[in-house]
């Protein structure tokens, strides 16, 4: 808690001297350079890190199926109960064309299929380009089922306000409850600040305001599917007109003497500079891109799919990367609807259609442009279901399996442990990862998951502390040799 509590303070500080530097620097244009403060590391080459969130608790069990007879059949009993007509177990007989052969087979002769509708995706993972990672989720330390089960949350501390979405969601993308200011994404920024030009444009958002891209320096700025987002109020109505636009842009960027209006006129000068920079810079990509002459016929974009075009603006924007600058992004994603208390069996799927094929669009695409081992995407959720139906969907979780695509990925391969199928509550071997209902306890934290990422990324393991903070709890420095800092899945 003591470090928690001094990286906040400097972090406050850090934010409180980047906002006053740059309200002085810029009162009607755009410095790129005024943004960055001095970071600790460099980079020469480019990388992008693409969060893929799934808001609403993605149901692993039935996106990742266990699909060898006998854990097949253990799930089919457990899920066979319900008001769907056969339960909520997909039968075995459709889980053929996605099951997924991995270069070295899983111990015990477990195996995995994909759901029937991601078919694109179970493509990757063949062609080396996705891995699957088994039952991650948020830990402040490692912990058994037995330390979890006895309550002492000062010795075996736990994320805080398990089970809530809003919390969890935070946690996963920024290792804190709802509030946090930043994400570990916005700090893996933070790092590597000073490879680009400047900071407006390091973290990015395609879906809104969560807390991932949010770093100290490396401000998250908000994008929409068709580029940055102009300022309604100098675009719409009569006052957005040609003969009044620059009199209320002179009234909206001038100097105050109040504090709290010359403040809001130096955030609505950042805001108008910078879309006109990433307006023009976009202006250079072609709206079609990647759909140009000699790019593979497969590479579609899928219509009426929303994830889908959050990933093309992501394309379009790593497309321009050179015009602004920047050797180092992080973005953000989301599809939403992954709330399936009820009717898991009618909408899942189409969610899962529409993550599978935006997946696989999105890699193509950084193949058109040249990037693809440079660019990785990942999923995550705040949480996962439980393995037992409540009657027609599941309910809240923990871990989860997800997925990391990208030509830098070691795919065609499963990491972390493969759990047992079962919700009993015994001591026994096959209950030591479920602590009720199939609640799967994580056996891989967060923070080896992103700690990775981080390390492919280009930070150095003496800046993970600052971006990580649980990190310090895993590993061999803490005496854990089962609980690596590296899992290995990139290259």
């Amino acid at each position: 808690m003591t470090l928690r509590h001094e990286l906040a303070r400097r972090a406050f500080l850090r934010r409180t001297a980047g906002l006053a530097m740059a309200g002085t620097a810029l009162p009607l244009g755009l410095n790129l350079a005024a943004f960055g403060e001095a970071a600790a590391q460099q980079a020469d080459d480019y990388k992008a890190l693409v969060c893929v969130f799934l808001y609403g608790g993605n149901d692993q069990a039935n996106t990742l199926i266990n699909v060898d007879p006998e854990r097949h059949e253990a799930y089919r009993r457990i899920r066979a109960s319900g008001a769907a007509a056969s339960g909520l177990a997909l039968p075995r007989e459709q889980l053929g064309a996605t099951l997924l052969r991995p270069l070295v087979p899983l111990a015990d002769g477990a195996q995995y299929a994909l759901h029937p509708a991601m078919g694109e995706l179970a493509g990757l993972f063949h062609a080396g380009r996705a891995a699957a990672l088994l039952n991650v989720g948020p830990l402040i330390v490692p912990l058994t089922k037995a330390q979890y089960l006895a309550g002492d949350r000062r010795r075996f501390p736990v994320p805080p306000k398990l089970f809530s979405h809003n919390d969890q969601a935070s946690v996963w993308q920024s290792g804190q409850a709802e509030g946090a200011t930043t994400g570990w994404g916005g700090r893996l920024g933070d790092q590597l600040l000073s490879a680009n030009l400047g900071s407006m444009f390091t973290c990015l958002s395609a879906t809104g305001a969560g807390v991932f891209a949010c770093g100290d320096a490396a401000l998250r700025y908000q994008v929409g599917t068709q580029g940055p987002v102009r300022v309604g109020l100098l675009e719409n109505g009569p006052l957005g007109a040609a003969a009044m636009r620059p009199t209320m842009l002179a009234l909206l960027t001038e100097a105050r003497d109040h504090a709290l209006e010359q403040a809001y006129n130096r955030v609505m000068a950042r805001s108008v500079a910078s879309e006109s920079v990433l307006r023009a810079a976009l202006d250079g990509v072609p709206p079609d891109l990647p759909f140009q002459p000699g790019v593979p016929s497969d590479l579609s974009f899928p219509a009426g799919n929303p994830l889908a075009a959050e990933l093309a603006i992501v394309a379009r924007l790593i497309a321009a990367r050179q015009v602004l600058g920047l050797k180092r992004q992080v973005f953000l994603v989301s599809l939403g609807g992954f709330d399936h208390h009820d009717q898991l069996m009618e909408k899942h799927p189409r969610l899962l259609a529409q993550l599978s094929q935006a997946l696989a669009f999105f890699h193509h695409a950084t193949e058109a442009l040249g990037v693809a081992s440079q660019v990785t995407a990942f999923t995550a959720s705040e949480f996962g279901r439980t393995l037992t139906s409540n009657g027609n969907g599941t309910d809240h979780g923990w871990g989860s399996h997800h997925v990391v695509v990208g030509g830098a990925v070691r795919g065609g391969a499963f990491y972390g442990q493969a759990p047992p199928v079962s919700i009993g509550v015994s001591d026994a071997p096959q209950d030591q990862w479920h602590v009720g209902q199939g609640r799967l306890l994580p056996s891989t934290s967060v923070d080896q998951f992103a700690g990775t990422l981080a390390r492919w990324f280009g930070v150095d393991d003496s800046a993970l502390a600052t971006i990580l903070p649980n990190l310090a709890n895993f590993g061999p420095a803490a005496g854990r040799t089962d609980t690596p800092l590296d899992l290995g899945f990139m290259r």
